[in-house]
């Protein structure tokens, strides 16, 4: 829905101020910013800083410049342009939406914000980045930047996952809307949270908004916004096996196309010891036993933590071939960069496939 008509107050005016002296302006879904390039960046951005996505986002629009690029591209290379980003789900929904524009949206985005939520992966808050900053409208946004500043500056309690306080600071984000300046107002916002009006240690003393701030004036910046109630983690573990040919290369395997690390490519993988020798005895020929234990690796999920317990054997050979197999692939180290691949994986393998003496050349 379109946002209400602007309250009178100097609060969207002061943000874009500060934001025009001490503001991003030369971050590249900038120049130029048309709403594919914004829509890429949005999604790029949830839950991952600025400075680790611009690398990737230089790559991937350089390799799918276009909604209609990225929509006849295979799956498997847009998760190895992701790979490494993580929360891969968004890079599935992105390329989803993208067929879905060509199906339905003579391949661009809809300028229509029903038309946007109704795309994989497009909340009410990137919906209304994509339409405030593409095409100038007024939609507000609520990230988490963007909670976090309003909760300190207007003394909202409760947790912002809430829905009676979402809906509080959606009907606040709404009546701060300028008439005019909204891309840079909508840029204003996410810099402020991000820049100044940081989670921890934020600059109050040079905040444009300082004297006005209820956090501040109560001595509860550190307090605002409310964090979630806090919950243990469960611990999961599991094997990975790390299977090497004769020729060096490593045997890959797809994952299923749900779940964790959905789609991509990893390591063979067990929930328990004996599942993991089941899994051996039946796709390989030799002595499970003599595997070879590495490192743990630990790896922090939104809803549990995971340890991976790696096993190493060289110069295996499997019981069938697996060069047509759509689940199985043997990969030279010089072919991973083409795989999407869990980051904890990746970073294992490229330690484990440095250049062997031994190996004979890939």
């Amino acid at each position: 829905m379109p946002a209400a008509s602007p309250v009178d107050d100097t609060f969207a005016a002061r943000l874009l101020a500060w934001f025009d002296v001490s503001g991003r302006h030369d971050l590249p879904w900038q120049h130029p910013r048309s709403p594919y390039r914004v829509w890429l960046s949005e999604i790029m951005l949830q839950q991952t800083q600025v400075r680790v996505v611009v690398p990737y986002f230089e790559r991937f629009v350089a390799a799918l410049p276009d909604v209609a690029s990225l929509a006849a591209a295979p799956l498997d290379n847009v998760l190895a342009l992701w790979s490494g980003l993580g929360y891969y789900a968004r890079a599935r929904n992105l390329h989803a939406a993208a067929r879905a524009c060509v199906e339905r949206h003579g391949g661009e985005l809809p300028r229509d914000f029903d038309a946007l939520v109704a795309l994989p992966g497009i909340g009410r808050s990137t919906a209304g980045a994509i339409l405030s900053q593409a095409w100038g409208e007024r939609f507000a946004i609520l990230d988490g930047n963007v909670k976090r500043v309003l909760c300190r500056y207007h003394g909202v309690d409760g947790w912002p996952g809430l829905p009676k306080v979402e809906k509080a600071l959606w009907d606040i984000a709404h009546s701060h809307l300028p008439a005019r300046r909204l891309a840079d107002y909508t840029q204003a916002q996410m810099d402020f949270g991000a820049t100044l009006c940081t989670r921890h240690d934020p600059a109050c003393v040079l905040c444009p908004l300082q004297d006005d701030c209820n956090a501040l004036a109560a001595g509860r910046v550190a307090e605002l916004p409310t964090p979630k109630p806090a919950k243990a983690l469960p611990e999961r573990d599991a094997h990975v096996l790390l299977l090497r040919d004769a020729g060096g290369r490593v045997l890959l395997q797809r994952r299923p196309p749900t779940g964790v690390w959905a789609a991509l490519w990893s390591l063979p993988e067990a929930a328990t010891h004996e599942a993991a020798r089941d899994w051996f005895g039946t796709h390989v020929r030799g002595n499970y036993d003599h595997g070879e234990p590495l490192d743990a690796i630990a790896h922090g999920f939104t809803h549990y933590r995971l340890t991976l317990q790696p096993l190493r054997w060289h110069r295996v050979a499997m019981r069938h071939a697996v060069g047509d197999n759509d689940d199985l692939r043997w990969v030279s180290r010089d072919e991973l960069h083409a795989f999407g691949i869990p980051a904890p994986i990746r970073t294992l393998l490229e330690a484990q496939l440095r250049p062997d003496p031994e190996d004979p050349p890939t």
